[in-house]
């Protein structure tokens, strides 16, 4: 463990967890927005499902002998939007999809006879149609993508992202960098043997809403030719765009800090960061805000550089282990925590506030990849995009977390969705986790009938059955009290809410799918 002084803190506690395979992601396998890890071998998938109480219960999947294992690199999202998370297995010959049934029990093998030496890959809307798509960034060759036709079945593609011909492409991201509300996509170079040319140099692609994409890291100031394999993207001054941090693999290369100035193009600031006091290198860089300070911090290969909030850094080593792992929150307490080698890496907390935001979609996506969520408190504003795939190998969190330090409220939530669609929240409260399915906040909550939407009990103490979903297509549901403040929503998988944990008094219920919303009024006991 290690940590510096003050609120610029961070320490973890090592905990065992007997994995079996390879170790590649920590996200939420069951729609239950808990982080769970997963571990792969060629022909099980074994997931530790947590539960509420920060416990897991292991669960081995037996698939068919994957034609490719992620030996290079795992995306993990809900490509088919049956609730339940699907892999992409990157690996040195081609491309696997492991298609999850619709409970979740059993995975079904979908091979591509391509090749592809994959690296980075992806999950994304890439042509903004509302389905997910995948991105693999190809070592030899120009990237590769699959298109998704709606109902889970992929079209491969190669050449349009990232078309140098003898590839290069190695740590691909995608962030909404000109605010512009659709996904770019910033693709981290590898050269070969030291040679500096083309093939290494940093691409940035400009996406125009339409899936057609510019190559313009040259403009941007982002086209360096250094040895990197991943970048960490975050808001790292809190001024309402994505900053970038250049992750050295190669002691040769300095790490470079790039800060955005808010008209498409970039500075760099490294030499008066503190960055620069780390001289260890690696492939693995990601941000997350480790201390819950109100202020993206960078982990870069084990060591974390926590964010001092006026654009310099605090150079914490070797803390987690030095290919930084999996993220995510693994016994729900709102910090972020570490998972590799059959080890879970808790972090230790601190007292400062924070919150998690479960982005559910309609018109989107389900899990809402691509969207930009934006709070204000009073520390200021803060961001985030909802993406699947960052740093190098290992799948973290689609949970969307902010630190607050000492901040005791929220002002305002607003969820920008890829379909255009803008959710806002007001005066939430800190150190909770919400789910805000889209549309829900501005579909209003007036009631309509009794008749409307027919529930039961009412009264009701702990599950409320709704008569019928027959009028709805893949149905979602919020709950709003009595000031139309939503408290909960979600996707309905079944027509029963647990709404046990509600205080009592008045609610509202909406359920709802893009087309229709139907509600009711009912009384928590």
């Amino acid at each position: 463990m290690a940590f510096v002084s003050g609120y610029a803190q961070v320490s973890f506690t090592p905990q065992a967890n007997n994995t079996t395979g390879s170790d590649r992601a920590v996200v939420d396998m069951n729609g239950d927005f808990l982080d769970d890890i997963v571990s792969i071998t060629s022909t099980n998938i074994q997931i530790f499902y947590q539960q509420p109480d920060g416990s897991f219960v292991e669960t081995n999947i037996t698939t068919n002998i994957a034609d490719n294992t992620p030996s290079w690199s795992l995306a993990a999202a809900d490509y088919d939007g049956n609730g339940y998370t699907d892999l992409l297995y990157g690996g040195g010959n081609g491309v696997t999809f492991m298609r999850a049934n619709n409970d979740g029990t059993a995975y079904s093998e979908v091979t591509f006879t391509e090749y592809v030496f994959s690296q980075r890959s992806n999950f994304v809307d890439i042509n903004n149609d509302g389905h997910l798509d995948a991105f693999v960034c190809h070592d030899v060759e120009p990237n590769v993508y699959f298109i998704n036709d709606g109902s889970g079945n992929f079209t491969f593609n190669q050449g349009g992202i990232g078309d140098y011909p003898t590839g290069g492409h190695y740590g691909s991201v995608w962030i909404d960098y000109d605010n512009d509300g659709d996904m770019d996509m910033f693709n981290a170079k590898c050269n070969v043997s030291g040679v500096l040319n083309e093939r290494s140099e940093d691409e940035l692609h400009n996406n125009d809403g339409s899936g057609n994409f510019t190559e313009v890291g040259a403009a941007a100031g982002l086209e360096d030719q250094m040895q990197t394999w991943s970048s960490a993207w975050a808001d790292f001054d809190n001024d309402g765009d994505m900053d970038v941090f250049g992750g050295s693999s190669n002691n040769g290369d300095p790490h470079k800090l790039k800060i955005n100035n808010g008209d498409g193009t970039f500075t760099e600031i490294t030499n008066t960061t503190g960055i620069n006091v780390l001289t260890a290198t690696g492939i693995e860089n990601c941000a997350y805000d480790f201390n819950n300070d109100g202020y993206a911090d960078i982990a870069s290969n084990g060591n974390i550089l926590l964010n001092n909030g006026d654009l310099t850094f605090t150079v914490v080593s070797n803390v987690i282990p030095s290919n930084n792992g999996s993220f995510g929150d693994l016994n729900n307490d709102g910090f972020i925590d570490s998972f590799t080698g059959g080890t879970i890496y808790y972090n230790d907390g601190n007292d400062n506030n924070w919150i998690t935001i479960n982005t559910v979609g309609v018109d989107s996506n389900l899990n809402g990849i691509g969207a930009r969520v934006t709070i204000t408190s009073d520390l200021g504003t803060q961001i985030r995009d909802v993406r699947s795939g960052e740093g190098f190998r290992y799948m973290s969190t689609l949970n969307t977390h902010f630190g607050l330090g000492q901040d005791t409220e929220i002002a305002t939530i607003t969820i920008t969705w890829p379909s255009g669609l803008v959710d806002t929240l007001e005066d939430v409260a800190v150190n909770q986790v919400i789910n805000v399915a889209e549309g829900s906040t501005i579909l209003g909550v007036t009631d309509n009938g009794l008749d409307n939407l027919f529930i039961y009990p009412n009264p009701v103490s702990e599950n409320l059955q709704i008569s019928t979903l027959k009028d709805f297509s893949n149905p979602f549901y919020s709950i709003f009290d009595i000031q139309g403040k939503m408290v909960t929503s979600g996707k309905l998988k079944e027509p029963t809410i647990n709404v046990g944990s509600l205080a009592s008094g008045n609610y509202v219920l909406k359920v709802y799918d893009g087309t229709i919303a139907k509600t009711q009024k009912f009384i928590k006991n």
